[in-house]
């Protein structure tokens, strides 16, 4: 009945996401350990808020991009110092009742993630500051994001949330609890991309590979904040260093006309700016 669906061009059938049975790894195709991980926490600040969730899925992955075995995952709930809100609850079905009692065992988390040679997270921006602070071990693997360092919008999809780039991918899985996420996404960069081909780990790992340099725009003019913001700028809060000012991040072959271009457009003249590169070991740390 599905398959009659889909062929008749007039509808989409969305299929409940299946285990992925393990594939031969070919002869002469070297292999590495990937962890995905998601946490739920209370709130989205690092700095005060706490992690009530943790999911992590090991994945057996060759250097290629392909994914070749899913292992077991590690899944833990964590009563935080107050209650969770009923906002909190609304979105990741967590409450305190769920909680009560739980904790997460910092020595298992350590001795589950130590194998891994790359974490990665959907949007680990938000993931990595939350698990560097609860567990040391997240401070040593280079990580990788699967929201941002695939080009999503290039291969059709509409947007970069999981359960939207899961639909576009023809499946759905049960949301909002950390491990089916983890599943759901290690699907997505397994599955081939529909326009550029290959599986969507390789994209995410060539970006992962790639070092970036960030650049500073201190001090600059205020008058040039607009111009600033349509080449990409972002501002910088009073809660990071160095703070309230313009930065972007650019791969190695632009950044010396991005510097350039600050020098010349946005200063007017030979300034000495601050510059750092970045790679996957530091990259969504709020060491950056």
């Amino acid at each position: 009945m599905a398959a009659a669906l889909e062929a008749s061009g007039d509808y989409r059938v969305l299929r409940r996401l299946a285990p992925r049975p393990p594939l031969a790894v070919p002869d002469g195709v070297v292999t590495r350990t990937g962890l995905f991980v998601d946490v739920e926490t209370t709130g989205l600040d690092w700095r005060t808020d706490e992690i009530i969730e943790l999911a992590m899925i090991p994945f057996r992955y060759g250097l290629d991009g392909r994914v070749y075995e899913i292992g077991e995952a590690f899944q833990g709930l964590r009563q935080p110092a107050g209650p969770i809100s009923a906002e909190i609850t609304a979105l990741t079905g967590i409450d305190d009742a769920m909680v009560a009692g739980k904790m997460i065992d910092l020595d298992a988390v350590a001795a589950f993630a130590a194998p891994a040679a790359l974490v990665v997270a959907h949007n680990a921006a938000f993931d990595r500051r939350f698990l560097e602070r609860f567990c040391e071990v997240f401070r040593t693997k280079p990580w990788a994001c699967s929201m941002s360092q695939v080009d999503w919008a290039a291969e059709g999809h509409e947007g970069v949330k999981l359960a939207w780039l899961a639909a576009g991918a023809g499946f759905f899985y049960d949301r909002h609890r950390a491990v089916n996420d983890c599943a759901a996404a290690i699907e997505l960069l397994a599955l081939d991309l529909p326009r550029s081909g290959g599986p969507a780990l390789a994209a995410l790992l060539e970006q992962a590979r790639t070092p970036t340099w960030r650049i500073w725009a201190e001090n600059s003019p205020f008058a040039m904040k607009d111009r600033l913001k349509a080449r990409g700028y972002r501002w910088n809060g009073d809660d990071v260093v160095p703070s309230r000012c313009w930065h972007v991040d650019v791969a190695e072959a632009d950044k010396d006309a991005e510097l350039t271009f600050l020098r010349q457009e946005i200063y007017g003249g030979e300034i000495d700016l601050r510059v750092r590169r970045i790679d996957a070991h530091d990259r969504f740390s709020e060491r950056c």
